[in-house]
C-alpha cells in the first residue's frame, strides 16, 4: 500500500508547521493544495492518553490519515528524537523545532467498508457503538473487560435449560442439604482462593504441590545471586536491625542457613525474596525506588509490581497500590516460600507478626492452601508458667479439606 511520510513541527504552542518528506506515491508538486488537519486527545489527565496525536492531509484526489499510537503508528517515534530546520527568508537564519514522524496513509472511499458494512452500522445498538469505540481508542483494562464480557455471553435460553437439567442432575445425586453445605465453604473460601499460588493436589511429593519456579521462575532466581551473597554475610548487628524493623521470620531463617554448597545459596536467594515480599506488604503504594537500598533487580522490582500490586490513576500519574486482597496474596505467597524453607513446615506466628495481619488470617490462608496446623510443645517460662506457643503449618499429603462452621442462630420467642 503506497504509504507518505510527513513531519509534525510543533511552533509556538498553536501553530502548527507542516513539511513533506517523502512519498512512495510520488512528489506532490503543489503542497498549497493539501489542506492539514492536527488533532489530539482531549483526555490530557490520562498519562497514555495525552500524547495521542492524530494528523488528517486532504486533497481534492485523496486523503492521507496518519497518527501517533496503535499498531500502524511509528515506533521510531519512542526511539529517536527528531527535529527539524526551518530557514527564515527575511533573517537568513535556521529554526530547529522538534518533530514527529507520521505514516501517513490514503484512505479512499469504498475501500474498507462495503454495502452490508454500511447497512449493518446503521443497525447497532448503544452498547455496540461503545464497544466498537472501546475497540479502536480504549485501553488495556477496558479492552480486556470486553474481550472477557464477549466470551461469556451466551444465549439465554440455552443457559437456562443446561443450568436447569445440570441443577436437577446435581440435587438428585448429592441431595439439597449437602448442596448447601458446599455452597457455604465455597463463598467462606472464596475471598481467599483468588490469591493463591498455583496448587496441584494430585502430586506425588508434598514439594511439587506448590512449585517451586512458580513463586521464583529460574531466570528471576538467577538473577539473585549477588543479593543471596550479600544477606548470607550479614552480621549479628545486622540481624539484630533486621528483627527491630519487623523481619523475624528472614533472621530465623538466615540464622538457620546451611554451612556451604547449593543449599546455602538457595536458602541465602530465597531469604532475600521473602524480605522483599515483607517489606512489600507493609507499603500502601509501591514506588520505583522500592528496594534499591536492598539492592532488588529490575527483573524482580518488575515482577512484585506486576503480582503483587493494582495499578490505578490518581492525579493523572499511575500509582501502584498494595491493597488489602494484595497482601492476602503476598501473605500465600511468603507462607508458599516458607514451606520451601523449611522442609515444608513453617511458623504462622512469626509470618502473620511480620506480615502485619491477624492470626485468625493468617490461619484462613493456611486453610485454604490445604496445610496442617499444629502448635509448638507447651514450654515453661522462668516464673514457672507456660510461654506463647507457635502456631506451625506443615503441608501433608492429602491436604487436608476444612469444614466451616455456620452457627445457626435461634429465634427469640416473643412473650
Amino acid at each position: 500500500m503506497p504509504i507518505a511520510h510527513w513531519f509534525a513541527v510543533k511552533r509556538r504552542e498553536k501553530t502548527i508547521k507542516l513539511l513533506l518528506f517523502s512519498s512512495l506515491t510520488g512528489t506532490l508538486r503543489n503542497t498549497q493544495q493539501l489542506d492539514f488537519s492536527f488533532y489530539k486527545n482531549v483526555d490530557e489527565t490520562n498519562p497514555r492518553k495525552k500524547n495521542r496525536r492524530l494528523l488528517v492531509a486532504e486533497s481534492d484526489r485523496l486523503s492521507y490519515v496518519g497518527n501517533n499510537f496503535g499498531t500502524g503508528s511509528l515506533k521510531c517515534n519512542n526511539l529517536c528524537k527528531y527535529y527539524v530546520g526551518v530557514l527564515n527568508k527575511e533573517t537568513m537564519r535556521m529554526e530547529v523545532h522538534n518533530a514527529q514522524l507520521f505514516n501517513m496513509q490514503p484512505v479512499i472511499p469504498g475501500e474498507s467498508s462495503t454495502e452490508n458494512d454500511a447497512s449493518q452500522n446503521t443497525d447497532l445498538t448503544y452498547r455496540e457503538k461503545v464497544d466498537s469505540l472501546i475497540e479502536a481508542f480504549g485501553t488495556n483494562k477496558q479492552k480486556r473487560a470486553l474481550t472477557s464480557r464477549r466470551l461469556n455471553q451466551v444465549g439465554s435460553e440455552t443457559l437456562q435449560s443446561a443450568v436447569a437439567k445440570a441443577a436437577h442432575t446435581i440435587i438428585d445425586q448429592k441431595g439439597l442439604e449437602a448442596l448447601q453445605q458446599e455452597v457455604v465453604q465455597a463463598e467462606s473460601q472464596s475471598e481467599v482462593s483468588h490469591y493463591l499460588p498455583p496448587c496441584y493436589p494430585d502430586a506425588d511429593t508434598p514439594q511439587h504441590v506448590y512449585l517451586f519456579d512458580d513463586i521464583l521462575s529460574p531466570v528471576e532466581y538467577d538473577v539473585l545471586d549477588a543479593a543471596g551473597s550479600k544477606m548470607a554475610a550479614l552480621t549479628q548487628e545486622e540481624l539484630q536491625n533486621l528483627t527491630d524493623e519487623g523481619c523475624q521470620s528472614v533472621v530465623s531463617q538466615l540464622e538457620s542457613l546451611p554451612r556451604e554448597g547449593v543449599a546455602r545459596e538457595r536458602h541465602a536467594r530465597c531469604a532475600f525474596y521473602l524480605l522483599l515480599l515483607l517489606k512489600l506488604a507493609r507499603q500502601k503504594n509501591m514506588t520505583r525506588k522500592f528496594g534499591q537500598e536492598e539492592g532488588c533487580p529490575r527483573i524482580i522490582h518488575i515482577k512484585l509490581m506486576r503480582t503483587f500490586t493494582v495499578e490505578t490513576f490518581n492525579n493523572g500519574r499511575v500509582h501502584y497500590l498494595v491493597s488489602t486482597s494484595m497482601r492476602v496474596k503476598v501473605a500465600a505467597y511468603c507462607l508458599a516460600l516458607l514451606l520451601h524453607m523449611g522442609d515444608m513446615t513453617a511458623d504462622l506466628t512469626l509470618l502473620h507478626r511480620d506480615l502485619g495481619v491477624t492470626e485468625k488470617r493468617m490461619v484462613e490462608v493456611a486453610k485454604s492452601m490445604g496445610l496442617t496446623l499444629s502448635r509448638h510443645g507447651c514450654v515453661t517460662g522462668d516464673d514457672g508458667g507456660p510461654t506463647a506457643e507457635n502456631r506451625l503449618a506443615s503441608l501433608r499429603l492429602p491436604l487436608v479439606k476444612y469444614q466451616t462452621f455456620t452457627e445457626i442462630r435461634k429465634r427469640k420467642k416473643m412473650h
